[in-house]
């Protein structure tokens, strides 16, 4: 017979209210703990968490939903998001909407009925409406890579703007003026940024920025295969792209390989994210990275906090980014 509190209590000689207050996450003093947890390991005693849950209203889980699961920059958060909240007595529950705002929607109600304890959201719906019932309940959110206008929440954030103008400085370092953009959708938050960086980085360098030179992806590997094929058929004098995310750095050089353009002698290429692939690759790719392990950590932080009771005003933070050099960029100079 599964052993209960009431053994528990029999075995340790103190009060049911103690060792409740233990095993909802209440505060006991020390050696009631080490008698609690003593007992519990003595007596094979396990939890009911769905009891616990709908006595105290907290599930102990956490919903995380995002773009797209096949994302190294979103599987890499995601495990040290997964790794932190385990650490805390937290589990996960993640859910991969594949950008697209319905799934997003079903993905987010899903979890609300799950009664998850709170929310980190990289989102694809720009108007934040999926995330209605959270607000309403009063539950904790946390976004991440991506600020949304219309929700009061905590965000964890990279400078795009300035990761793309750092990109576009070293290309005109090296005397680059024809410089293309594989940018992201266009209502997506960090799409906005990072080409504002680029159109920035240009007038900032004395050189205009040309409509021709801007293709519109949509963060797949597909769109950097298709996008970069336009830029070339529409600029044959452009002499550098800038890829502004992961997945469609990988289809600009697939493009680029089907193309049989060689890099860096007929095309310098900047990419984004996965410095595993940007090693792998022939030349060796420059390419920003984005510090992954901290937004992860901070997203991991903010939630941890709201859940014990924080009170403080919405914390937006935002972490650089950094630039690693490889072998595709050609000196023109």
């Amino acid at each position: 017979m599964a052993a209960t509190i009431k053994d528990i209590a029999k075995k340790t000689g103190l009060g049911l209210a103690t060792i409740s207050s233990y095993l909802n996450g209440g505060n006991v003093r020390e050696e009631n703990r080490i008698k609690i947890e003593k007992a519990i390991k003595e007596l094979h005693f396990e939890v009911n968490e769905i009891a616990r849950g709908l006595k105290t209203n907290k599930t102990k889980t956490i919903g995380v939903v995002i773009p797209e699961l096949s994302n190294i920059f979103c599987t890499e958060i995601i495990t040290i998001i997964e790794d932190i909240l385990r650490n805390h007595g937290y589990a996960a529950i993640v859910c991969d909407c594949r950008t697209d705002s319905k799934l997003e929607k079903e993905a987010v109600k899903f979890l609300y009925k799950k009664r998850v304890d709170g929310i980190i959201n990289m989102p694809v719906t720009a108007d934040g409406s999926h995330l209605k019932s959270f607000v309403e309940k009063g539950k904790p959110i946390v976004l991440i890579d991506r600020k949304l206008n219309n929700i009061q929440s905590d965000c964890v954030l990279v400078d795009n703007i300035l990761a793309v103008k750092n990109a576009i400085e070293v290309l005109v370092k090296n005397g680059h003026e024809k410089i293309g953009m594989i940018a992201g959708p266009q209502d997506i938050f960090t799409a906005q940024e990072r080409l504002l960086g680029y159109r920035l980085g240009l007038m900032e360098a004395g050189l205009i920025p040309k409509e021709r030179l801007i293709a519109y992806g949509d963060y797949t590997i597909k769109s950097g295969v298709e996008q970069l094929k336009e830029l070339v058929q529409n600029n044959p004098d452009m002499t550098a792209v800038v890829v502004s995310n992961g997945e469609m750095t990988v289809g600009a050089l697939i493009g680029i390989n089907e193309l049989e353009i060689s890099i860096p002698e007929k095309l310098s290429v900047i990419g984004y994210d996965n410095i595993e692939f940007a090693k792998a690759v022939n030349p060796n790719l420059t390419i920003v990275t984005q510090p992954t392990k901290e937004i992860a950590e901070h997203a991991a932080r903010i939630m941890l906090e709201r859940l014990e009771g924080s009170k403080n005003p919405a914390e937006t933070v935002k972490l650089p980014t950094e630039i690693v050099h490889g072998s595709s960029i050609k000196n023109l100079l």
